[in-house]
């Protein structure tokens, strides 16, 4: 699908990605329903950030990502009618008894959340190193790691420790003007944020229960 702002911060990573989560329709008329075919490409382009970041403190939040959204977009592909809205994805998945793309949407959000938490740690406090800000959005209360046991838990903290790069590293990558990259990667954060708090709200509700 073409892309509804052309311009999204020339000259910095936004500009190049295939859709920024500005860019996801949200009907909030219909419940605040999310499209699912641009939620799929926003979520697919924010993957390509941990390439960004590299090393190998995040490749298995990276895999975790990738996964989820294969799951979600095999449903989609399946049912494209039922599936407009991610909202309508897992009602109907529901209604057919199945919940593999369900619970492939609720880690993903899982892990949307951590990655939104961990950039806004990040743009909040310039000074603190990028394995600071993704830790502390780990180990947050109702974080990532509220879900994970306590070996991959305590793998996954050495891992962000040793192997997420220097902070300046990072943003040198997003673009060359440093102002022009905070401000947007504020923007893609907070828009983020908001699909985030949308379907936790959503996946709370008894209709996308599926035990």
């Amino acid at each position: 699908m073409a892309r509804t702002n052309e311009v999204h911060a020339p000259g910095t990573w936004f500009s190049n990605i295939e859709r920024s989560f500005e860019e996801v329709p949200i009907d909030a008329a219909n419940g605040n329903a999310i499209s699912t075919a641009e939620f799929l490409e926003a979520a697919g382009a924010l993957v390509t950030l941990f390439d960004v970041i590299g090393g190998v403190g995040l490749a298995a939040v990276k895999k975790d990502l990738s996964g989820n959204i294969e799951k979600v977009r095999e449903r989609y592909n399946k049912a494209p009618a039922e599936s407009q809205t991610l909202q309508d994805l897992v009602r109907n998945e529901l209604k057919s008894k199945e919940h593999k793309a369900t619970e492939g949407l609720l880690w993903l959000v899982r892990g949307l959340q951590f990655t939104a938490a961990s950039l806004r740690l990040s743009i909040n406090n310039p000074s603190e190193e990028l394995n600071a800000s993704f830790l502390g959005a780990y180990k947050t209360d109702g974080g990532l790691s509220t879900h994970h046991g306590y070996l991959i838990r305590k793998g996954t903290e050495l891992a962000i420790k040793q192997g997420v790069p220097y902070r300046k590293d990072f943003y040198a990558k997003l673009g060359n003007d440093q102002s022009e990259v905070t401000a947007a990667l504020d923007r893609e954060v907070k828009a983020l944020e908001n699909v985030v708090d949308i379907l936790l709200k959503f996946q709370a509700t008894p209709e996308a229960q599926w035990k």
